[in-house]
């Protein structure tokens, strides 16, 4: 009888201990959450660099932020002239996903080029933007595409395009500068929202409106497609293992806001 008495005594402390440890793992404290990094008020955590002007050089108030929203704005641009810009985020990441939500608003400036109608972009594993060159035109990256549908033509959005590197898509090295993803065609000036899923230098995958539109793995340095000589030749096939986060300018208004980040362990 004193032998199944401590049989159970042992047996309910080991399960108070599981049920501990189960709650303890789940309260609020051990919880990864998202978070804000755009406050919806200034460009605070962010900084331009625009091809042809030092990195922090907002040429023309290229980004802005009026109502609460994060604007590309060419209202101060008489010509786009290839000031193709990059708005990036203070801090580096390697495992973590990323959402937020975008429209295309107004109409593109006077000398964009047609393939930047209702285009834009968020790149991820980008190269410390402080040692971009004065005229770069992209940051060696991984490039999350957006585009608008034009009123007309089947054009899909959260596509991926490679500025300087390459991936494995469906077990194969693809070097390509685009690969299409699923996505349907969002006309007009309406919100879509768009997710990230990055697990370093493994697996990327795309979402648009919560549907799964693309997965690739193993991005690495290689190809062309940045104008940065060649700056990056010795490091070809070196894996991208993380980055800076970065949104684009490339002549075409557009809007940003609910930007937040969820760190992955």
């Amino acid at each position: 009888m004193k032998s199944i008495l401590i049989k159970i005594v042992c047996t309910l402390l080991v399960f108070s201990f599981t049920l501990s440890c189960k709650k303890k793992s789940e309260s609020p404290n051990n919880k990864a959450e998202w978070k804000s990094i755009f406050n919806g008020k200034d460009l605070k955590g962010w900084t331009p660099k625009i091809m042809g002007h030092e990195y922090g050089n907002n040429y023309r108030n290229t980004f802005i932020v009026e109502d609460g929203l994060l604007k590309v704005s060419y209202k101060a641009y008489d010509s786009f002239n290839n000031a193709f810009g990059h708005l990036f985020y203070k801090t580096p990441y390697s495992n973590y996903k990323f959402k937020m939500d975008y429209r295309f608003t107004g109409e593109q400036v006077s000398g964009g080029k047609a393939w930047a109608l209702r285009n834009s972009g968020i790149m991820i594993h980008c190269e410390d933007p402080k040692g971009m060159e004065l005229n770069q035109n992209f940051p060696v990256s991984i490039e999350v595409q957006l585009l608008g549908g034009n009123g007309l033509d089947e054009r899909s959005t959260g596509n991926l395009c490679t500025p300087g590197t390459h991936v494995f898509y469906k077990d194969s090295l693809v070097t390509e500068h685009i690969i299409k993803s699923s996505s349907k065609t969002y006309h007009g000036d309406q919100w879509v929202n768009v997710e990230i899923e990055v697990r370093n230098d493994s697996i990327i995958k795309h979402y648009i409106n919560g549907e799964e539109v693309l997965t690739y793995n193993k991005p690495h340095i290689g190809g062309e497609a940045v104008n940065t000589g060649n700056k990056w030749k010795p490091k070809e096939n070196q894996p991208l293992k993380g980055g800076y986060i970065s949104l684009q300018s490339e002549s075409h208004p557009i809007e940003f806001k609910n930007i937040e980040l969820l760190e992955l362990k």
